[in-house]
Order: structure tokens, then C-alpha cells, then sequence
């Protein structure tokens, strides 16, 4: 059995067109046809079975929760670690600069990767295979859910901890910057001034960043 027929195999999937496979494996380092259009079509297609699965397996939860849920499932270092029980680093497809620079591993190339997958998968066969294929690979997460814990980021149980004592929100700055444009580490300030508090938090994205600070702040206050 080929290396991309046992990722077939996990992902559940036997593609027919193999192209399609390819280009979701191909990142843009390594040249084109590469896989962020697969990417953002993958996007649409997983944000779309999560809130079918939700809706289906938490009757009783609000909006705002399911929304909760779901950003716990397709945040980026959620996929990451299904990807990477995919195996998905193994299959890539990158530049010699990224795949010596650890590509392979990096948690937003995998989610994004996984993302592609996805996006293929809805090509080749439609709708309903590109939601077993997502089942299957979150079924773990899936079934691990627990809907009375707090599924909120760190930024907003930050905010709400602080409105709840009536004290100043916290402000978020970008103090640094690291590596090339196309994977950039950031690494962002949160500030409480009211508190004289500050923590700082590292990622990849702007956003990642924020939460990691917003966590460190958390523990600063014992929540």
C-alpha cells in the first residue's frame, strides 16, 4: 500500500481524482497548483459539519455555546494534533527552505493542510463524504466534549472576570515580531492598568498570541 493510499485510508476517503489529493498536500513553498484554495474551501466545509454535529448532539445548548463548542474544535492547534494523528506531516509537499525549517511540524501549516484535506474531499465526492471524513478524524474530540465546561478562550474569560469585579478591561499591543513575512511569530503584550498587571504570550498568529497572554494574566489573578 502506497504512503498516500494509508492517509487515504485513515481520512476515509479513496480519492478519484488523485490531483485533488496533491494540491491539498502541496504548500505554496513547494509552487503551484498549491492548497489554499482547498484551504479556505476546507474551512467553509468543516465549520459547516461542526455546526451540523453540534446542533445534532447538544439539543439543549444556546447559540453562543454551540459557537463555543465549535471554535474549541476547529481552532488551530486542535487541528494540528488530528493532523498529526493523520499523519499527516509525513505526506506534505514543501520547499527545501520550509521542510528544513521544521514546515512539517508547525502547527499552522498541519491545521491548514487538514483544512485542504477537507476541501479536496468536498471536490472529489461531495458533501456528505467530506462530513464522515471530518467525523471520523474528530470523533475523539468529538465525543470528549464536554458541554457544562467552559469551552471560553482566555481572552474572553479574562474580559468576563474583570467586568465581574469591575475593574478595567485589558489591552492587547503587539511588542515584537519575528521571521520572515509568510510565518511570522508574534509576540503581544496584555495589560491590565487598572491592576498595574501585564503578561505577555507568543504564536504564530495575532490571535494565538493574544490568548497565550490573556492565559498568563489568568494565572497572575489565581482564575
Amino acid at each position: 500500500m502506497s504512503s498516500t493510499a494509508r492517509l487515504e485510508e485513515r481520512l476515509g476517503h479513496r480519492f478519484l481524482r488523485a490531483e485533488l489529493l496533491e494540491q491539498a498536500l502541496t504548500h505554496r513553498s513547494f509552487g503551484s497548483p498549491h492548497n489554499e484554495r482547498l484551504e479556505f474551501l476546507g474551512d467553509g466545509v468543516l465549520d459547516c459539519v461542526m455546526a451540523q454535529e453540534l446542533f445534532v448532539r447538544f439539543p439543549a445548548l444556546s447559540e453562543g455555546e454551540l459557537s463555543r463548542l465549535r471554535a474549541s474544535l476547529v481552532r488551530k492547534e486542535a487541528l494540528a494534533t488530528v493532523a498529526r494523528e493523520l499523519g499527516l506531516g509525513e505526506h506534505l509537499r514543501l520547499g527545501e527552505g520550509e521542510s528544513a525549517s521544521g514546515g512539517a511540524a508547525r502547527p499552522s501549516i498541519l491545521a491548514d493542510t487538514l483544512e485542504a484535506l477537507y476541501g479536496a474531499v468536498f471536490l472529489d465526492a461531495g458533501y456528505e463524504r467530506a462530513r464522515a471524513s471530518v467525523c471520523g478524524s474528530f470523533g475523539a474530540a468529538l465525543d470528549a466534549l464536554d458541554p457544562c465546561a467552559t469551552a471560553k478562550d482566555p481572552k474572553t474569560r479574562l474580559q468576563e472576570l474583570l467586568q465581574g469585579r469591575r475593574q478595567g478591561l485589558p489591552s492587547y499591543h503587539v511588542v515584537a515580531t519575528q521571521g520572515a513575512a509568510h510565518r511570522q511569530t508574534f509576540e503581544v503584550e496584555c495589560v491590565v492598568e487598572q491592576l498595574g498587571l501585564r503578561a505577555t504570550g507568543k504564536g504564530e498568529a495575532r490571535r494565538a498570541a493574544e490568548q497565550q497572554a490573556a492565559e498568563a494574566l489568568l494565572r497572575q489573578l489565581g482564575a
